[in-house]
């Protein structure tokens, strides 16, 4: 049942991913699927995950892209765009699809993934100790340090809710949070 699942999962936070598990595990059925568009099509997985899964765990030629992934493309490529921006992004995917070894995506994903986690940092990036530094523009230009660039979000707006607290004869009366909300989904 949904609730024992989001007992098990509490204090994780974004209680939609456990919601999200719970769907694909009942869709999934007898056996994970193995090509990336099914893989996609599973509640809660975006394009990050199904590239990665279908890569890693079954050798299909999808690029993964992740922030890491992002920093190292923009600054191979010298890319000036806003990686928050949908078409800096597109880019970035497409930069990271030509460079695809299709004969092993997994480890070349997790290769990308990991020089950017290890030597390609967000700040002082390790230059001197990168294997692709004679193929990277911004080095070359000498900018590793200005990209990627990540222009500011706008602030959140707050919500002051009202909420009321209904006793009647020793008892609280209680409703659950209406399953589609996009807050607090499904709790009392």
């Amino acid at each position: 049942p949904e609730q024992d699942v989001l007992a098990a999962w509490a204090g994780l936070g974004y209680y939609s991913r456990a919601r999200n598990l719970r769907k694909a595990a009942r869709q999934i059925g007898d056996a994970f699927p193995s090509d990336h568009d099914s893989i996609r099509e599973l509640p809660g997985v975006g394009d990050y995950t199904a590239a990665a899964i279908a890569s890693i765990a079954f050798d299909r030629p999808h690029a993964v892209l992740d922030g890491n992934v992002m920093r190292v493309m923009a600054r191979l490529n010298n890319d000036p765009g806003d990686v928050g921006s949908t078409v800096t992004r597109q880019r970035l995917q497409q930069h990271a699809d030509e460079l695809l070894d299709r004969r092993n995506p997994g480890r070349f994903n997790q290769a990308l993934m990991e020089l950017g986690a290890t030597v390609c940092l967000p700040r002082d990036p390790r230059c001197m100790a990168c294997p692709v530094t004679k193929h990277c523009a911004a080095f070359q230009q000498g900018r590793q340090n200005e990209l990627p660039v990540k222009l500011r979000k706008t602030r959140a707006v707050a919500e002051v809710r009202t909420i009321w607290i209904v006793r009647n004869r020793g008892r609280i009366l209680m409703r659950q949070v209406d399953a589609g909300s996009k807050r607090l989904a499904g709790f009392w």
